[in-house]
């Protein structure tokens, strides 16, 4: 079945245009100029696979669609990738920091955000071929739901955080470079910006609480999980 493709944005020509290369790929296409009918038609069934989301919407901003999204149990999987005609860091670091998978920004190459949206779609569908639960200490992850706790606390991750997580832990005691996690956590060519593999770990850090000291920063290469808890002294 064809994934389905949701395009959020007041711009009328760029959504006929995304529409046209969605379908163009395969993509089924759900389509919405503002917040307030992007919010109800994402309601509806079937949820989209993957929201294209402009972060400068005539009545509510794409970064408050987008946290509340992620805070909703039903959509807080669906990856999301902004679109914006800001290219400041600012605006990107509040884009991810509400759960944004990607950031593209305006005028972009329809042919790259073509490939982003695949990448992500394959990311997203091959996340559930690991199974189990894993156990580090405290920390405890589910795979299969999707979930994580820190002793008795439930943490909400998005898609995104959830495999980075993952991709951590299951390597954990190795150093993972940042060019290796942008390419094979976000699925995107290593020679891209780092910034934000950078951001996504703050922000995971933070979610996790004290088990985000579990993350050791490697300065000048990358991020290592630790191969064993620390013993309290």
């Amino acid at each position: 079945m064809s994934a389905l493709v949701m395009v959020v944005d007041d711009e009328e020509d760029l959504v006929s245009t995304l529409e046209f290369n969605l379908k163009r790929e395969g993509y089924n296409t759900r389509t919405a100029y503002n917040g307030e009918a992007a919010s109800r038609a994402i309601e509806e069934d079937p949820i989209p696979d993957l929201i294209l989301l402009d972060l400068m919407l005539p009545d509510v901003s794409g970064t408050e669609i987008c946290r509340r999204l992620k805070q909703e149990p039903r959509t807080r999987g669906v990856p999301i990738i902004m679109l914006t005609a800001k290219g400041e860091e600012i605006d990107r670091v509040i884009g991810l920091e509400v759960g944004a998978d990607d950031y593209v920004v305006k005028p972009f190459s329809v042919r790259e955000l073509m490939l982003r949206v695949r990448a992500l779609l394959r990311r997203t569908q091959t996340s559930d071929t690991q199974h189990g639960e894993r156990r580090f200490a405290d920390l405890r992850v589910d795979t299969d739901a999707h979930r994580v706790w820190v002793g008795a606390f439930e943490i909400t991750l998005t898609a995104l955080e959830f495999r980075l997580l993952l991709m951590l832990l299951d390597r954990r005691g190795r150093v993972q470079t940042r060019e290796r996690l942008l390419e094979e956590v976000w699925q995107m060519p290593g020679e891209l910006t780092t910034r934000t593999v950078d951001t996504h770990v703050k922000r995971l850090r933070q979610k996790l609480g004290h088990a985000g000291d579990y993350i050791e920063t490697v300065r000048g290469v990358g991020y290592r999980f630790l191969d064993r808890p620390k013993e309290v002294s």
